[in-house]
């Protein structure tokens, strides 16, 4: 099953709450939330309180995403304030298998991501101990950047990997492939063609008619 995971980055913090309510009342299986500290990327957003914040007022699955430098530092705190799946960046993290596992010690599923530059080879010593791979699709840090052409290569490498690794590309056991930045209703399909089955989206969603938006995009996912 395909989700689709809007990103809150790009919603209106003053109306963040019957706007999570419209995608969710739309079809949206998942929030995403990006957690940035300023150093890991160049830009600062937001992080436990505003998370514990939304956990209280929605079941939706909360999606969280650590663009922050050493993320085991706060996997514990994040998990507590309602994270269902937290993700950390493989470049962030000098153990990455000690991250991964302070992750799945909290409960939460486990996500890693990589930037754009950085090969889907690199994935492979972790994907047993993943329930997701994000793969970023723009810079990680700002909001609104143009989908990158090599994205499309890097999902179908990945499934590739997952195949070398799974005996399978997809089904139990395999971790869901997510994608972020610049995904639009335009080139979602061909991200899905290329293998994603979690579509992360944030201006495409929260700018205009979030309803529509969200039914857009779902109809597409479908």
């Amino acid at each position: 099953m395909n989700w689709l995971s809007p990103s809150i980055l790009a919603a209106d913090f003053n109306r963040l709450g019957e706007q999570i309510r419209c995608v969710r009342d739309n079809g949206a299986q998942a929030l995403h939330f990006d957690v940035m500290d300023g150093l890991f990327v160049p830009s600062i957003s937001f992080g436990m309180p505003v998370l514990a914040s939304i956990r209280k007022e929605t079941d939706m699955f909360l999606d969280v995403h650590l663009m922050i430098r050493e993320p085991v530092r706060y996997v514990k705190e994040f998990a507590e304030s309602g994270a269902d799946l937290i993700t950390v960046h493989y470049e962030a993290c000098s153990d990455v298998k000690a991250t991964l596992r302070a992750i799945a010690q909290t409960g939460a599923k486990v996500g890693m991501s990589i930037r754009p530059e950085t090969p889907v080879s690199v994935l492979r010593p972790f994907l047993k101990s993943l329930d997701l791979v994000l793969i970023m699709s723009v810079n990680p840090g700002f909001g609104g950047q143009k989908l990158m052409e090599g994205t499309y290569d890097k999902l179908r490498d990945t499934r590739k990997l997952f195949a070398e690794v799974f005996g399978a590309e997809s089904g139990d056991g395999v971790p869901r492939l997510e994608v972020d930045g610049g995904v639009n209703t335009e080139n979602v399909g061909a991200l899905l063609r290329a293998g994603a089955d979690t579509i992360v989206a944030g201006s495409a969603v929260f700018r205009g008619d979030i309803a529509d938006n969200t039914k857009k995009f779902l109809q597409i996912l479908a």
